[in-house]
């Protein structure tokens, strides 16, 4: 997940309007291209939760009482990265546009839903 951090330099935070039409070229339909982008920004998502909690398990120190909690300015520096990254949904929306998202559609689970509704 390293590569999370220079991926994400240069794009701009803020929500920008998209042409829905460009966006769903690749799966000539809009919902499953959102369906894609959306699974691609859960995944970021979660990789980004656990590395952040990652990084701060390091500074968790075991204490008895709560009126022991230091402030770490490494802690909250890192904490501050994370908070400026742009939204994942961004992050997936920008790859999804550049295609670096490879996706593809599980014919199985089709057939066997087929079969559900006809048996």
């Amino acid at each position: 997940m390293g590569d999370i951090k220079t991926k994400v330099q240069g794009l701009n935070p803020n929500i920008q309007a998209r042409d829905v039409h460009s966006l769903a070229e690749p799966t000539g339909n809009i919902y499953e291209a959102l369906t894609v982008i959306s699974k691609r920004a859960r995944q970021l998502s979660v990789d980004l939760k656990h590395e952040l909690h990652q990084k701060l398990d390091e500074f968790a120190v075991q204490t008895d009482t709560i009126e022991e909690i230091n402030e770490n300015k490494e802690q909250i520096e890192i904490s501050k990265f994370y908070e400026k990254l742009p939204n994942p949904v961004l992050i997936a929306t920008k790859e999804y546009i550049e295609g670096e998202l490879h996706f593809f559609y599980n014919r199985n689970r089709d057939r066997d839903n087929d079969r559900r509704e006809r048996g």
